[in-house]
């Protein structure tokens, strides 16, 4: 899975905030940081549907979008990613486990216990 550019993330993280699919020119009028063509937002939304990160459907003559996969399965596929990148799994998991917060961490102890069981 490839990363996303920052106008592919800024569409995702909209599709991400919804409940319903959205059309082009709904996700157009909700990027708020940007003044793009509804050209560039189609193009946009149909190369993320081509990169599988987007499914769609047809709502009369429109595309209506929504995340093939939620932002928690991204970041996770990331972080699988990069630890594929080190040439030491286990000492990656380490310092990540040294790095986060207490909550965190006890988060990390719940869900491997979980898995134990």
């Amino acid at each position: 899975m490839k990363g996303l550019g920052d106008l592919e993330r800024s569409i995702m993280d909209i599709l991400w905030a919804q409940s319903a699919p959205l059309t082009a020119r709904e996700v157009g009028r909700l990027i708020q940081d940007r003044d793009l063509a509804p050209t560039t937002v189609m193009t946009v939304l149909d190369r993320l549907s081509r990169k599988g990160f987007l499914n769609r459907t047809r709502d009369g003559r429109a595309w209506r979008y929504e995340p093939a996969e939620s932002r928690d399965a991204y970041v996770t596929e990331l972080m699988l990613e990069a630890l594929d990148l080190t040439g030491d799994r286990s000492a990656a998991l380490t310092r990540f486990a040294q790095a986060v917060s207490g909550s965190e961490a006890e988060i990390l102890r719940r869900a491997l216990l979980e898995l134990e069981e």
